[in-house]
């Protein structure tokens, strides 16, 4: 991924999600990458990510 390794990344999205806490994981994603400039490819796979660390988020609200 880009000039970052891989876990930086994911922690950086897992950090970006818990901040903002997106409506739209897809959406959300998808400006991540452009913005940091992430190669293609990894779209599906962070989008995943950030519905996981959303699903954390709500299961430990409740």
């Amino acid at each position: 991924m880009a000039k970052r390794s891989h876990n930086e990344v994911k922690e950086s999205l897992m950090e970006l999600t818990r901040i903002f806490q997106p409506k739209d994981s897809k959406k959300f994603v998808r400006d991540y990458i452009r913005k940091y400039r992430i190669m293609g490819g990894y779209e599906e796979e962070l989008t995943l990510l950030v519905e996981h660390e959303m699903g954390r988020l709500r299961s430990s609200v409740s």
